[in-house]
Protein backbone atom coordinates (compact mmCIF):
# COMPACT_ATOMS: atom_id res chain seq x y z
CA UNK A 1 0.00 0.00 0.00
CA UNK A 2 2.83 2.12 0.96
CA UNK A 3 6.71 2.05 0.31
CA UNK A 4 9.40 4.48 0.54
CA UNK A 5 12.27 4.14 -0.98
CA UNK A 6 15.69 5.37 0.06
CA UNK A 7 13.88 8.53 1.12
CA UNK A 8 16.67 11.88 2.28
CA UNK A 9 15.52 15.19 3.68
CA UNK A 10 17.42 18.57 4.09
CA UNK A 11 16.54 21.47 5.61
CA UNK A 12 18.85 24.62 4.52
CA UNK A 13 19.13 26.53 8.16
CA UNK A 14 21.08 29.11 9.13
CA UNK A 15 23.74 26.99 10.69
CA UNK A 16 23.85 24.70 7.31
CA UNK A 17 22.06 21.95 6.26
CA UNK A 18 20.65 19.72 8.08
CA UNK A 19 20.22 15.65 7.21
CA UNK A 20 16.68 15.23 8.70
CA UNK A 21 16.06 11.90 6.87
CA UNK A 22 18.75 9.69 5.57
CA UNK A 23 17.96 6.97 3.34
CA UNK A 24 15.06 6.02 5.27
CA UNK A 25 13.10 2.36 3.46
CA UNK A 26 9.91 0.95 4.87
CA UNK A 27 6.61 -0.18 3.42
CA UNK A 28 3.42 -0.80 5.38
CA UNK A 29 0.92 -3.22 4.15
CA UNK A 30 -2.60 -2.79 3.56
CA UNK A 31 -5.11 -2.14 6.01
CA UNK A 32 -1.97 -1.87 9.14
CA UNK A 33 -1.30 0.14 11.40
CA UNK A 34 2.25 1.16 11.37
CA UNK A 35 3.73 3.67 14.06
CA UNK A 36 7.33 5.77 13.36
CA UNK A 37 8.21 6.51 17.03
CA UNK A 38 10.96 7.98 18.18
CA UNK A 39 12.34 11.66 20.05
CA UNK A 40 11.82 15.25 19.30
CA UNK A 41 13.98 15.51 15.63
CA UNK A 42 14.45 12.42 14.99
CA UNK A 43 13.23 12.75 11.19
CA UNK A 44 9.79 10.99 11.74
CA UNK A 45 7.04 13.98 11.27
CA UNK A 46 9.29 15.15 8.17
CA UNK A 47 8.63 11.90 6.51
CA UNK A 48 5.28 12.22 7.15
CA UNK A 49 4.87 15.28 5.65
CA UNK A 50 7.22 14.25 2.71
CA UNK A 51 4.39 11.24 1.84
CA UNK A 52 1.38 13.85 2.35
CA UNK A 53 3.79 16.24 -0.15
CA UNK A 54 4.15 18.71 2.23
CA UNK A 55 8.00 18.51 2.11
CA UNK A 56 10.18 17.95 -0.89
CA UNK A 57 12.40 14.97 -0.27
CA UNK A 58 16.03 15.62 -1.26
CA UNK A 59 15.89 12.16 -2.59
CA UNK A 60 14.15 8.78 -2.72
CA UNK A 61 10.51 7.82 -3.91
CA UNK A 62 7.21 7.25 -2.38
CA UNK A 63 4.32 5.13 -3.74
CA UNK A 64 0.80 5.10 -2.94
CA UNK A 65 -1.51 2.29 -3.54
CA UNK A 66 1.30 1.34 -6.47
CA UNK A 67 1.40 4.71 -7.58
CA UNK A 68 4.25 6.54 -7.51
CA UNK A 69 3.80 10.47 -5.78
CA UNK A 70 7.17 11.93 -5.41
CA UNK A 71 10.33 10.07 -7.29
CA UNK A 72 13.41 11.92 -7.30
CA UNK A 73 15.35 10.62 -10.24
CA UNK A 74 12.42 11.13 -12.58
CA UNK A 75 11.72 14.69 -10.92
CA UNK A 76 7.96 13.73 -10.69
CA UNK A 77 6.06 15.38 -7.77
CA UNK A 78 2.77 14.52 -7.32
CA UNK A 79 0.98 18.18 -5.77
CA UNK A 80 -0.81 17.31 -1.91
CA UNK A 81 -4.15 17.61 -3.49
CA UNK A 82 -3.93 15.00 -5.63
CA UNK A 83 -2.95 12.36 -3.02
CA UNK A 84 -4.83 9.51 -1.95
CA UNK A 85 -4.65 10.72 1.49
CA UNK A 86 -6.22 11.97 5.19
CA UNK A 87 -4.51 13.75 7.43
CA UNK A 88 -4.37 14.80 10.99
CA UNK A 89 -2.33 17.16 12.46
CA UNK A 90 -1.39 17.75 15.80
CA UNK A 91 -3.12 20.93 16.17
CA UNK A 92 -6.09 19.61 14.41
CA UNK A 93 -6.46 21.90 12.32
CA UNK A 94 -9.95 22.81 12.90
CA UNK A 95 -11.61 25.73 11.55
CA UNK A 96 -13.38 28.09 14.06
CA UNK A 97 -15.73 30.24 11.95
CA UNK A 98 -17.56 26.32 10.64
CA UNK A 99 -19.81 24.62 12.12
CA UNK A 100 -19.01 20.45 12.42
CA UNK A 101 -20.07 19.45 9.44
CA UNK A 102 -18.85 22.32 7.92
CA UNK A 103 -15.20 21.51 8.47
CA UNK A 104 -15.75 17.77 7.47
CA UNK A 105 -18.20 18.91 4.27
CA UNK A 106 -15.42 20.91 3.31
CA UNK A 107 -12.90 18.69 1.42
CA UNK A 108 -15.54 17.31 -0.55
CA UNK A 109 -17.18 20.63 -1.70
CA UNK A 110 -13.04 21.80 -2.90
CA UNK A 111 -11.53 19.12 -3.72
CA UNK A 112 -10.22 17.52 -7.05
CA UNK A 113 -12.76 15.08 -6.60
CA UNK A 114 -16.10 17.67 -6.05
CA UNK A 115 -19.69 16.14 -5.01
CA UNK A 116 -22.90 17.84 -4.93
CA UNK A 117 -23.90 19.78 -1.87
CA UNK A 118 -26.06 17.09 -0.91
CA UNK A 119 -24.20 14.00 -1.81
CA UNK A 120 -21.14 15.55 0.31
CA UNK A 121 -23.91 16.25 3.24
CA UNK A 122 -24.60 12.68 3.44
CA UNK A 123 -21.16 11.39 3.13
CA UNK A 124 -20.17 14.00 6.05
CA UNK A 125 -22.71 12.60 8.27
CA UNK A 126 -21.62 9.31 7.71
CA UNK A 127 -17.77 10.45 8.30
CA UNK A 128 -19.03 11.93 11.30
CA UNK A 129 -21.10 8.92 12.78
CA UNK A 130 -17.78 7.07 12.48
CA UNK A 131 -16.77 8.98 14.97
CA UNK A 132 -19.78 9.09 16.90
CA UNK A 133 -20.73 13.27 16.34
CA UNK A 134 -23.43 13.13 13.83
CA UNK A 135 -25.50 14.72 17.06
CA UNK A 136 -23.35 17.53 16.80
CA UNK A 137 -23.14 18.14 13.23
CA UNK A 138 -24.26 22.07 13.70
CA UNK A 139 -22.66 23.01 16.61
CA UNK A 140 -19.77 25.48 16.08
CA UNK A 141 -16.90 24.11 15.95
CA UNK A 142 -15.04 25.86 18.57
CA UNK A 143 -17.96 24.86 21.43
CA UNK A 144 -16.65 21.17 20.97
CA UNK A 145 -14.45 19.43 23.59
CA UNK A 146 -10.59 18.87 22.57
CA UNK A 147 -11.32 14.97 22.06
CA UNK A 148 -14.57 16.14 20.08
CA UNK A 149 -12.19 18.39 17.81
CA UNK A 150 -9.86 15.66 17.23
CA UNK A 151 -12.36 13.23 16.42
CA UNK A 152 -13.56 16.07 13.88
CA UNK A 153 -10.03 16.15 12.52
CA UNK A 154 -10.09 12.40 12.13
CA UNK A 155 -14.03 12.43 10.22
CA UNK A 156 -12.81 15.67 7.51
CA UNK A 157 -9.42 13.12 7.17
CA UNK A 158 -11.75 9.89 6.01
CA UNK A 159 -14.91 11.74 4.76
CA UNK A 160 -13.43 11.47 0.97
CA UNK A 161 -11.88 7.53 1.78
CA UNK A 162 -8.50 8.02 1.10
CA UNK A 163 -6.16 5.49 1.00
CA UNK A 164 -3.86 5.76 4.00
CA UNK A 165 -4.32 7.93 6.85
CA UNK A 166 -1.38 9.68 8.30
CA UNK A 167 -1.45 10.95 11.77
CA UNK A 168 0.95 13.47 13.51
CA UNK A 169 0.94 12.83 16.86
CA UNK A 170 -2.84 13.30 17.78
CA UNK A 171 -3.24 12.93 20.78
CA UNK A 172 -0.73 15.16 22.52
CA UNK A 173 -3.06 18.04 23.13
CA UNK A 174 -5.01 15.91 25.29
CA UNK A 175 -5.32 14.77 28.98
CA UNK A 176 -3.76 11.64 30.40
CA UNK A 177 -7.19 10.00 30.61
CA UNK A 178 -8.92 11.03 27.14
CA UNK A 179 -5.61 9.57 25.50
CA UNK A 180 -5.90 6.74 26.53
CA UNK A 181 -9.95 6.42 25.57
CA UNK A 182 -8.53 7.83 22.40
CA UNK A 183 -5.95 5.13 21.65
CA UNK A 184 -8.90 2.75 22.05
CA UNK A 185 -10.89 4.11 19.42
CA UNK A 186 -8.25 5.34 17.15
CA UNK A 187 -6.76 1.60 16.74
CA UNK A 188 -10.76 -0.26 16.75
CA UNK A 189 -12.10 2.17 14.05
CA UNK A 190 -8.88 1.66 11.81
CA UNK A 191 -8.98 -1.97 12.28
CA UNK A 192 -13.05 -1.89 11.50
CA UNK A 193 -12.58 -0.06 8.29
CA UNK A 194 -9.54 -1.82 7.67
CA UNK A 195 -7.67 1.64 6.98
CA UNK A 196 -4.24 1.69 6.34
CA UNK A 197 -2.47 3.84 8.93
CA UNK A 198 0.86 5.68 9.39
CA UNK A 199 1.18 7.03 12.95
CA UNK A 200 4.08 9.75 14.46
CA UNK A 201 4.61 9.57 18.10
CA UNK A 202 7.22 10.01 20.87
CA UNK A 203 4.62 8.32 22.97
CA UNK A 204 6.17 5.04 23.57
CA UNK A 205 2.83 3.65 25.41
CA UNK A 206 0.81 4.60 22.33
CA UNK A 207 2.79 3.14 19.91
CA UNK A 208 3.42 -0.15 21.94
CA UNK A 209 -0.52 -0.33 22.36
CA UNK A 210 -1.81 0.77 19.14
CA UNK A 211 0.96 -0.46 16.51
CA UNK A 212 1.26 -3.61 14.08
CA UNK A 213 3.97 -2.53 13.67
CA UNK A 214 7.02 0.08 14.93
CA UNK A 215 10.43 1.65 13.30
CA UNK A 216 12.14 3.12 16.18
CA UNK A 217 13.83 6.31 15.14
CA UNK A 218 17.01 8.55 15.84
CA UNK A 219 18.95 11.07 13.53
CA UNK A 220 16.91 10.53 10.85
CA UNK A 221 17.22 6.77 10.67
CA UNK A 222 14.85 3.58 11.40
CA UNK A 223 17.20 1.75 13.96
CA UNK A 224 15.07 -1.19 14.34
CA UNK A 225 11.78 -2.13 12.32
CA UNK A 226 9.44 -5.07 14.32
CA UNK A 227 6.04 -5.66 15.97
CA UNK A 228 6.03 -4.18 19.33
CA UNK A 229 6.23 -7.60 21.40
CA UNK A 230 9.45 -8.21 19.58
CA UNK A 231 10.99 -4.61 20.03
CA UNK A 232 10.21 -4.48 24.00
CA UNK A 233 11.17 -7.92 24.65
CA UNK A 234 14.25 -8.12 21.88
CA UNK A 235 15.65 -5.06 21.50
CA UNK A 236 18.80 -4.85 19.43
CA UNK A 237 20.58 -2.12 21.31
CA UNK A 238 20.91 0.12 24.36
CA UNK A 239 18.60 2.90 22.41
CA UNK A 240 16.14 1.14 21.43
CA UNK A 241 15.36 -0.79 25.23
CA UNK A 242 15.83 2.87 26.70
CA UNK A 243 13.32 4.67 24.43
CA UNK A 244 10.49 1.63 24.75
CA UNK A 245 10.32 2.19 28.27
CA UNK A 246 12.67 1.55 31.27
CA UNK A 247 16.10 -0.50 31.57
CA UNK A 248 18.47 -1.64 33.69
CA UNK A 249 21.89 -2.00 31.79
CA UNK A 250 25.02 -3.67 33.36
CA UNK A 251 28.25 -3.20 31.27
CA UNK A 252 30.72 -6.46 30.57
CA UNK A 253 32.99 -8.68 29.08
CA UNK A 254 31.81 -11.47 27.32
CA UNK A 255 33.43 -14.50 28.85
CA UNK A 256 33.23 -17.97 26.82
CA UNK A 257 31.74 -19.15 24.49
CA UNK A 258 27.77 -19.85 23.45
CA UNK A 259 26.24 -22.46 25.91
CA UNK A 260 23.53 -24.35 25.76
CA UNK A 261 19.77 -22.82 25.23
CA UNK A 262 21.66 -19.86 23.89
CA UNK A 263 23.42 -18.54 27.24
CA UNK A 264 26.69 -17.14 27.23
CA UNK A 265 28.71 -15.36 30.07
CA UNK A 266 29.02 -11.67 31.74
CA UNK A 267 31.99 -10.40 33.52
CA UNK A 268 30.57 -7.23 35.18
CA UNK A 269 31.55 -4.95 37.67
CA UNK A 270 28.65 -6.78 40.23
CA UNK A 271 29.94 -10.17 39.17
CA UNK A 272 29.08 -12.99 36.84
CA UNK A 273 25.96 -13.17 35.11
CA UNK A 274 24.34 -15.24 32.32
CA UNK A 275 22.65 -13.77 29.35
CA UNK A 276 20.63 -14.77 26.47
CA UNK A 277 22.53 -13.80 23.11
CA UNK A 278 20.30 -11.96 21.17
CA UNK A 279 23.26 -10.09 18.82
CA UNK A 280 26.50 -11.75 18.29
CA UNK A 281 29.29 -10.99 20.32
CA UNK A 282 32.88 -12.51 20.42
CA UNK A 283 34.60 -13.83 23.39
CA UNK A 284 36.09 -10.86 25.01
CA UNK A 285 33.92 -8.16 23.47
CA UNK A 286 32.23 -5.54 26.02
CA UNK A 287 28.48 -5.37 25.82
CA UNK A 288 25.80 -4.43 27.87
CA UNK A 289 23.52 -6.98 29.53
CA UNK A 290 19.72 -5.41 29.84
CA UNK A 291 16.60 -6.67 31.80
CA UNK A 292 13.28 -4.66 32.03
CA UNK A 293 12.04 -3.60 35.48
CA UNK A 294 9.06 -6.57 35.27
CA UNK A 295 11.67 -8.87 34.64
CA UNK A 296 13.68 -9.25 38.08
CA UNK A 297 12.87 -10.64 41.35
CA UNK A 298 13.36 -9.65 44.61
CA UNK A 299 13.33 -11.77 47.58
CA UNK A 300 13.79 -12.06 51.23
CA UNK A 301 15.79 -15.14 51.36
CA UNK A 302 18.53 -16.46 48.85
CA UNK A 303 17.07 -18.19 46.11
CA UNK A 304 17.68 -21.65 45.67
CA UNK A 305 19.38 -21.36 41.96
CA UNK A 306 22.47 -19.11 42.60
CA UNK A 307 22.59 -18.07 38.81
CA UNK A 308 22.22 -14.07 38.62
CA UNK A 309 21.28 -13.58 42.25
CA UNK A 310 22.82 -10.65 43.58
CA UNK A 311 22.65 -8.75 47.37
CA UNK A 312 21.22 -5.28 47.51
CA UNK A 313 19.26 -3.05 49.64
CA UNK A 314 16.11 -1.14 49.18
CA UNK A 315 16.71 2.47 48.33
CA UNK A 316 13.15 3.70 47.30
CA UNK A 317 9.78 2.49 47.09
CA UNK A 318 6.52 4.12 45.40
CA UNK A 319 2.88 2.75 45.47
CA UNK A 320 1.66 3.10 42.40
CA UNK A 321 -1.86 1.75 42.14
CA UNK A 322 -1.11 -1.73 40.69
CA UNK A 323 2.39 -2.65 41.69
CA UNK A 324 5.47 -1.15 43.82
CA UNK A 325 7.98 0.41 41.87
CA UNK A 326 11.75 0.14 43.71
CA UNK A 327 14.96 1.53 43.09
CA UNK A 328 17.87 -0.90 44.42
CA UNK A 329 21.64 -0.60 45.31
CA UNK A 330 23.41 -3.52 44.16
CA UNK A 331 27.54 -3.48 44.91
CA UNK A 332 28.04 -2.03 41.86
CA UNK A 333 24.72 -0.08 40.23
CA UNK A 334 21.27 1.13 40.57
CA UNK A 335 18.26 -1.71 39.77
CA UNK A 336 14.51 -0.61 39.22
CA UNK A 337 12.70 -3.35 40.08
CA UNK A 338 8.64 -3.75 39.54
CA UNK A 339 7.08 -5.55 42.27
CA UNK A 340 3.47 -6.98 43.50
CA UNK A 341 1.70 -4.39 45.91
CA UNK A 342 0.42 -6.95 48.14
CA UNK A 343 3.83 -7.91 49.67
CA UNK A 344 5.91 -4.71 49.25
CA UNK A 345 9.57 -4.36 50.58
CA UNK A 346 10.53 -1.47 52.96
CA UNK A 347 12.48 0.92 52.03
CA UNK A 348 16.07 0.14 53.68
CA UNK A 349 15.17 -3.66 53.82
CA UNK A 350 18.20 -5.96 52.47
CA UNK A 351 17.08 -8.40 49.52
CA UNK A 352 18.33 -10.49 46.96
CA UNK A 353 17.69 -9.64 43.46
CA UNK A 354 17.12 -12.55 40.64
CA UNK A 355 17.22 -11.85 37.32
CA UNK A 356 15.98 -14.59 35.25
CA UNK A 357 18.74 -15.37 31.97
CA UNK A 358 16.13 -15.87 29.53
CA UNK A 359 15.06 -12.36 30.37
CA UNK A 360 18.77 -10.80 30.47
CA UNK A 361 19.72 -9.67 26.70
CA UNK A 362 22.80 -9.11 25.43
CA UNK A 363 23.39 -5.92 23.60
CA UNK A 364 25.87 -3.77 22.44
CA UNK A 365 26.45 -0.06 24.02
CA UNK A 366 27.14 1.74 21.24
CA UNK A 367 24.99 1.38 17.89
CA UNK A 368 24.28 3.35 14.76
CA UNK A 369 25.25 3.37 11.06
CA UNK A 370 27.43 5.37 8.77
CA UNK A 371 26.47 7.68 6.37
CA UNK A 372 26.21 5.18 3.62
CA UNK A 373 24.46 2.68 5.26
CA UNK A 374 20.89 1.81 4.47
CA UNK A 375 20.15 -1.37 6.40
CA UNK A 376 17.25 -1.54 8.64
CA UNK A 377 17.68 -3.92 11.55
CA UNK A 378 14.04 -6.06 12.25
CA UNK A 379 13.31 -7.55 15.58
CA UNK A 380 15.39 -10.23 16.33
CA UNK A 381 18.41 -9.45 13.68
CA UNK A 382 21.89 -9.50 15.20
CA UNK A 383 23.73 -5.81 15.05
CA UNK A 384 25.55 -4.71 11.34
CA UNK A 385 25.96 -0.75 12.56
CA UNK A 386 28.72 0.66 13.45
CA UNK A 387 29.42 4.03 15.39
CA UNK A 388 26.79 6.67 16.81
CA UNK A 389 25.22 9.88 15.09
CA UNK A 390 23.29 12.28 17.03
CA UNK A 391 21.80 15.44 16.06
Amino acid sequence: MLEVEHLNLIYEGEQGAVHAVRDVTFSVEEGEFYTLLGPSGCGKTSILRSIAGLERPAAGRIVIGGAAVFDSNLGMVLPTHHRPIGMVFQSYAIWPHMSVIGNVVFPLLHGPDKLSKRAAHVRALQALDLVQLSHFADRPAPQLSGGQQQRVALARALVHEPQILLLDEPLSNLDAKLREEMRRELKDLAERLNTTTLYVTHDQVEALAMSDRIAVMDAGRIMQEGEPRALYLEPSSHFVARFLGTTNALEGVVRGGLEDGGLVNVETACGAIKARMTNQADDGATVLVIARPEAIMLTRNMPSEPTNVFAATVDAASFVGDSMEYRVTLACTQFSVHGSPFDPFEEGECVYVYVDPERCLLVHEDYGFNDDSSSVLTAGDGLTGSGSETR
